[in-house]
């Protein structure tokens, strides 16, 4: 595998010894790793395994994950990660949890009652460092005909955040096909954001699809958007820490020894402290 080279904002591997360089903070990635290309998959498959393994985030969710791809992520990383899966058949989102830096403690899939692509919300409670953390990941209806099913699941997903008790942090990260002017129509809460734009809307991390670069779909047209994004809701409570991003940067930009990236979209790779 050719080394990843991904850009960069001030965020670090693990070191030699295998502990990370910032054990306070909270890392996290999501990634919509597109299982139902069979184009190269093992050679992908093992790819994704070694940027997994190289960067050892806390948290890691996917999106478009299918059985067989999912049976060889947990032969390879189920000793250093607890998995949640959102489905069995077809297509389906996952949670991978660092069992040495997040406890589990519930977990359940959430239905999108009029997708028509057997959508869902996947949805974790755990705790990072004593401190509760609401976790959640999702892959909203695809193509632009389905604006309305997807803003109506946008609603949702925020309805749920909102609903979250004001002393636990929310992270959602996942692949949302969302159009900036969906998101502007739906409208976010006051209380949850976007980490993107909370970071400054770093260029080198707009786009997150991209055909201009990403070669793995054939198409004949160009296509640059922010399909995949994080949401955070900060805990309100007195006392309670609030999670704050620090970095981010877009991983998978390399393309492997088999001439295919990873996946048609890149990875988001973010972390977060405590205040």
């Amino acid at each position: 595998m050719i080394p990843d080279k991904t850009a960069q904002r001030d965020v670090g591997r693990e070191d030699d010894e295998g502990e990370t360089d910032t054990p306070s903070k909270l890392s996290l990635i999501s990634w919509n790793i597109d299982g139902l290309d069979g184009e190269k998959q093992p050679e992908r498959a093992r790819g994704l395994c070694s940027c997994l393994t190289s960067y050892s985030a806390d948290v890691v969710l996917l999106q478009e994950l299918v059985p067989p791809y999912c049976r060889f992520l947990k032969n390879r990383l189920s000793t250093a990660y607890t998995f949640i899966e959102g489905g069995k058949e077809g297509y389906y989102t996952a949670m991978l949890l660092k069992k040495s830096r997040i406890t589990l403690l519930d977990w359940k899939i959430i239905a999108f009652p009029t997708t028509r692509m057997a959508r869902n919300l996947l949805v974790a409670q755990v705790l990072f460092k004593g401190q509760k953390l609401c976790l959640m990941t999702s892959h909203l209806e695809s193509c632009k005909p389905h604006a309305g099913e997807r803003m109506r699941q946008l609603q949702l997903l925020l309805k749920k955040m909102t609903e979250v008790p004001d002393d636990v942090n929310i992270l959602f990260g996942g692949d949302t096909n969302l159009r900036d002017a969906e998101v502007a129509r739906v409208g976010l809460p006051i209380c949850i954001h976007d980490v993107w734009e909370q970071l400054g809307e770093p260029e080198d991390c707009r786009y997150t699809w991209d055909t201009l670069t990403n070669t793995n779909k054939d198409v004949d047209f160009i296509c640059r958007i922010r399909f995949d994004r994080l949401y955070l809701r900060q805990s309100a409570k007195d006392g309670i820490p609030q999670l704050k991003a620090d970095s981010m940067a877009l991983l998978g930009l390399e393309k492997l020894e088999c001439k295919r990236y990873i996946s048609d979209h890149w990875g988001i790779y973010c972390k977060f402290s405590t205040e």
